[in-house]
């Protein structure tokens, strides 16, 4: 029988070069990271905004450091299962395994990175007195095709893969959970996927979720807010409020393929209570991922009605400022008006 599996590419190494602190994972964000900015710059210099580039570096540094802050703390804090870093809150911030062996930042949420890259960036636009939803529509269009990369890093690292399947997109990641072919349903799987039963523990092909998440996540969702959300923005704020529902959305969707951390499992079961997380069940269990999700969505349309409501009133105002100042008449009877409701 002909396997409808691959094996993860053996030639991979999360290192760049062996035996050195200098990891693919680490280069995936620069890269995103210079992506995302040379998009950004690109929408400055076409639409001769007039952003000096010390403003648009500083942005984005403010960005870049909420992101890893928020990321780092939520990926600690809200995903480790066992308490480890709210009893040693140092190890946060250092990247070495207690052998002294120097392993990086492992566990950096994306959730947690967007609410550090708001905090960051709304702090510095404040600052400077920017109008924060312009900058913000603009971030929002160019981030989908940068995290790209990110996901692929994770790939590298060969991590957050994604449930098993006996389908032809399975993938057998080397650092995986191995199940007992003791159990039917591991018996069955690896029939599917013409796998052979030789010893006591099997690795299983699993979705490779984080290619998933790289084609729908970013590539697919950043030809959406490129070509057809940015040249058709009705009001500041809108590539923001379509970007947090149209990732939140994708996100959701493949959370359902991609395995929950173990330690949390599915922290809403509204399906069946005992199902594995190993294998897709149910459409009513919901990981912590698909939480967050969900409270994007909701969030985004929220914001969108909100930022709608907003742009009505200042359009209104701006209308009205104009009619009055060329007519002196309509100024003094509005001056009227407002004297005699104060008294």
């Amino acid at each position: 029988m002909t396997p409808l599996y691959t094996l993860y590419p053996s030639w991979i190494s999360p290192e760049i070069i062996p035996g050195l602190p200098f990891r693919w994972y680490g280069m995936m964000y620069l890269v995103a990271f210079g992506i995302t900015y040379l998009l950004f710059q690109r929408q400055v210099r076409r639409e001769k905004l007039g952003w000096s580039e010390d403003e648009v570096s500083n942005f984005f540094l403010a960005a870049i450091l909420g992101l890893i802050l928020g990321a780092r703390l939520f990926g600690t804090f809200l995903y480790e299962p066992t308490g480890l870093y709210w009893r040693k809150p140092w190890l946060v911030i250092w990247p070495f395994d207690e052998a002294g062996r120097f392993v990086g930042f492992q566990g950096m949420s994306f959730h947690g990175g967007l609410v550090g890259v708001v905090i960051g960036t709304v702090i510095y636009a404040r600052r400077r007195a920017l109008d924060y939803w312009e900058w913000a529509d603009r971030m929002a269009v160019s981030v989908p095709l940068g995290y790209t990369f990110g996901r692929l890093g994770n790939f590298i690292n060969g991590e957050l893969w994604g449930k098993v399947t006996s389908g032809p997109l399975g993938m057998v990641f080397p650092h995986a959970e191995r199940f007992p072919t003791s159990e039917a349903w591991v018996r069955e799987v690896a029939g599917k996927a013409g796998m052979a039963l030789d010893s006591a523990r099997i690795n299983l092909p699993r979705h490779p979720s984080q290619l998933y998440e790289a084609f729908f996540e970013g590539i697919v969702l950043w030809l959406v807010l490129w070509f057809l959300v940015r040249p058709r923005r009705p009001y500041k704020g809108f590539a923001v409020g379509t970007y947090l529902i149209g990732y939140g959305a994708i996100r959701f969707a493949i959370e359902y393929l991609r395995e929950p951390d173990s330690g949390l499992g599915y922290i809403i079961k509204l399906g069946d209570p005992d199902a594995p997380i190993h294998t897709f069940t149910t459409l009513w269990n919901f990981s912590m991922g698909q939480i967050l999700c969900f409270l994007m969505i909701a969030g985004g349309a929220g914001f969108l009605a909100w930022r709608k409501s907003a742009s009505a009133r200042e359009a209104a105002a701006a209308q009205s400022a104009r009619s009055g100042a060329g007519d002196p008449g309509r100024r003094k009877k509005e001056a009227r008006k407002l004297r005699k409701k104060l008294g």
